[in-house]
């Protein structure tokens, strides 16, 4: 009897190779978006000191309280966490090397977060996220910046239909006596709140506005506004930044109960939301966040997209087209073919091609079988016939390739054989 087969762990999924081109395409998509508002990638590590978090997120968050992944290092007894988002660990870095000593810095990252959660639809224990801070920058200008660049990216991938919901903080000593007009008010419904209501009283009031239970969201709507407590300089800067939204024909909604399930957010936030409800990017300004991790205060902004969450959104409105795995594949049999086939497709791939040989053995019918399903625009049938005499035969595997008065195949001196493939494929798609 064989041993029983390990699985993945629950909620941490593999990418199989069906869904790379859609990968592909969201990643080059981003990154050439980030390029085009003058964006740098930063890579900083999965793994964090767990006091980073603590520190950034803060203590009673939902995150740091139930959703961590944290271990003692059995080597050094250090605290450890895997990150479970980007900002804090961006911050650290920024922090540690001085990034800000010559002036503002735009920065984006993307890779694996980890949160334990119970695995739904759009909400994994590891995930994937892009994201963007802005640092050293306090207007709003930034903020609108950063809003148009994912409006940007939501058409350049094509989704439609995702509104944006946009709201704003305050400042620390707003919101703290916000802060004790919502206690006041929710105690005033103390025996009508639920368990996470009763917890987050004292703790994080304002957390309680974002509440997703049904039977609480008359509470929450009758709750004093943030609004009414902010004062001048935080009200022209929430002005400012629809102003500029405005002037550039971007759609908007004021949530007044949108708020940030992290602690260093303060004045601008704000949230891309599909059609379906779920949230695709969240993010807002946090000015307070480089000073309550040791750095020399500055302003920053960003946001964090779920990137798992768009590629859902991706084939929902799209479809799935299934990707090329090359431009050429080339099929053989022979005891001298083998060698030529070889040579070949070195050649191919010196001209830039993207080329599989077949390897395995195989009738021509199977290989070509192969061919087919590989996607390729052509495939390169190399026998002992053709490689004594120095060619190969040609054959197009989609409409694009013959050339008029040719037919679906033709033989070819192997000199002239890459020179003839890309002729075809960019008369087919001059673009690529």
């Amino acid at each position: 009897m064989s041993a029983d087969r390990i699985q993945g762990v629950r909620g941490m999924n593999d990418v199989l190779p069906a869904d790379e081109a859609l990968w592909q395409r969201f990643e080059d998509t981003v990154a050439a978006c980030m390029r085009a508002y003058g964006y740098h990638r930063i890579r900083t590590p999965i793994v964090e000191h767990t006091r980073l978090f603590v520190r950034g997120i803060g203590e009673v968050t939902d995150i740091v309280e139930k959703e961590m992944y944290s271990f003692t290092d059995a080597l050094n007894g250090e605290q450890l966490t895997l990150r479970p988002e980007g900002t804090a660990g961006v911050v650290r870095s920024v922090i540690e090397h001085n990034l800000l000593y010559d002036g503002p810095r735009r920065l984006w990252y993307a890779g694996p977060m980890f949160r334990h959660e119970r695995p739904q639809k759009g909400r994994y224990r590891q995930f994937h996220q892009v994201g963007l801070e802005a640092l050293g920058m306090p207007g709003p200008d930034v903020d609108a910046e950063v809003i148009l660049l994912c409006h940007r990216l939501w058409a350049d991938l094509g989704l439609q239909g995702v509104r944006l919901e946009i709201n704003t903080l305050g400042q620390a000593d707003e919101r703290r006596a916000h802060r004790e007009a919502l206690i006041e008010h929710f105690q005033r419904h103390a025996s009508e709140l639920d368990e996470d209501a009763r917890r987050r009283l004292h703790s994080n009031p304002l957390r309680i506005l974002d509440t997703k239970n049904p039977a609480m969201q008359p509470i929450a709507e009758s709750a004093p506004r943030l609004i009414d407590f902010l004062g001048e300089a935080s009200l022209a800067h929430f002005e400012g930044l629809q102003s500029l939204l405005r002037a550039q024909n971007i759609p908007w909604r004021v949530n007044p109960r949108l708020v940030r399930g992290l602690d260093y957010y303060n004045l601008s936030v704000f949230e891309w939301v599909a059609a379906d409800g779920l949230t695709l990017c969240g993010g807002g300004r946090y000015d307070p966040l480089i000073g309550m991790l040791g750095g020399k205060p500055a302003p920053g902004c960003g946001f964090g997209i779920g990137v798992e969450r768009v590629l859902d959104q991706m084939r929902a409105q799209a479809g799935v087209q299934p990707g090329s795995a090359c431009d050429v594949y080339v099929v053989h049999q022979g005891a001298a073919a083998l060698p030529a086939a070889v040579q070949a497709a070195e050649r191919l791939r010196d001209a830039g091609l993207d080329v599989i040989t077949h390897a395995g053995g195989g009738s021509f019918k199977s290989q070509f079988k192969r061919a087919d399903a590989s996607g390729a625009f052509a495939a390169v049938v190399i026998g002992d016939d053709e490689a004594a005499s120095g060619e190969a035969t040609v054959k197009w595997l989609r409409d694009a390739g013959a050339a008029p008065g040719e037919g679906r195949q033709q033989r070819v001196a192997m000199a002239a054989l890459a020179e003839l493939i890309v002729d075809a494929l960019v008369a087919a798609d001059p673009d690529a």
